[in-house]
């Protein structure tokens, strides 16, 4: 069964953090399979907090995207993460 990542995501005012996020990332997903299938376009809130961001990645397991988040080079990106983005992050399985 597929792996999501489900994204929430308010950006902070550090573009040189967020540029150098978005540099890691590329090699994580093709190690992993991930995609990312929605985020780009527009977000309504509807209940709880708006954020900025909604963003959902896809992985061909539940297995792969837990790996993908514990695996030692995304942690170290996510110190990028983390001074870009204000985010909580879920990963569900999906059907």
């Amino acid at each position: 069964m597929a792996g999501y990542w489900i994204i929430l995501a308010t950006e902070k005012d550090d573009a040189e953090a967020l540029a150098e996020y978005r540099r890691l990332w590329p090699p994580l997903a093709a190690r992993y399979g991930a995609r990312i299938i929605s985020g780009y376009g527009r977000t309504d809130f509807r209940e709880g907090e708006p954020q900025d961001r909604g963003i959902i990645v896809e992985f061909a397991s539940y297995e792969d995207a837990v790996a993908c988040y514990e695996d030692p080079e995304y942690q170290a990106s996510k110190v990028f993460s983390d001074r870009g983005y204000d985010r909580s992050l879920a990963i569900v399985e999906g059907q």
